[in-house]
């Protein structure tokens, strides 16, 4: 689920929002085995019929529990997009076609952060595969290691890629696996037990 602002977490003294995640916006296209992929940030007016038909998808909602009428989607996008930039929505587009919604977060910005022994500029990671014909197939995971191969190149203080899928989401899980990330704990948290999922940005070559 998306990040929840909290009334500490707004007093804190914050860069600029364009700053808090190196302007998802202009990260460029990845190549991946799969095609040429871009995270594209939402623009409601545009893309909410879309992603509100992934949300009522009844394999999509078991998890991220936005099934219902557009309003309810649009409040959850607007939240993010009207907030100070720590959380951006946005479309996974594989050539040129819409497939895919991802959230990519400041971690250590996050309630979550409370649960983890968070490092600064930890980026997050929420995602879902939008048609049924994409899934089960091992697009998820490529896709996943594109994306955390995209933070770690394009933002540089960033050490770890994180994300907490629900214990219960199996396949998630397994995605994850397959993308490089480890397990590193279980956490409890508000609308679920997740099991927390770390990649680390891999040691450079000393030569």
């Amino acid at each position: 689920m998306a990040p929840v602002e909290t009334a500490a977490d707004s007093r804190r003294t914050l860069p600029a929002a364009s700053d808090l995640l190196d302007s998802v916006g202009g990260w460029g296209p990845a190549a991946t085995p799969a095609g040429v992929f871009h995270l594209i940030p939402v623009q409601v007016e545009r893309d909410l019929p879309l992603v509100c038909r992934w949300m009522n998808d009844p394999v999509v909602a078991a998890y991220w529990e936005l099934a219902g009428p557009a309003s309810r989607t649009a409040r959850h996008l607007r939240r993010q997009l009207a907030g100070d930039g720590r959380s951006m929505p946005c479309l996974g587009v594989l050539e040129g076609r819409p497939m895919s919604y991802w959230e990519i977060y400041r971690a250590d910005l996050d309630p979550l952060a409370r649960r983890y022994p968070a490092r600064p500029h930890d980026t997050g990671v929420h995602l879902l595969i939008g048609g049924g014909a994409d899934r089960g197939r091992g697009l998820g995971s490529r896709l996943l290691a594109a994306v955390a191969d995209l933070i770690l190149d394009r933002r540089p203080a960033c050490a770890r890629v994180v994300a907490e899928p629900d214990l219960r989401n199996i396949a998630s899980i397994a995605t994850f696996l397959s993308a490089g990330f480890r397990f590193l704990a279980e956490v409890d948290l508000p609308t679920k037990r997740a099991a927390l999922m770390v990649r680390d940005r891999a040691p450079r070559d000393p030569s």
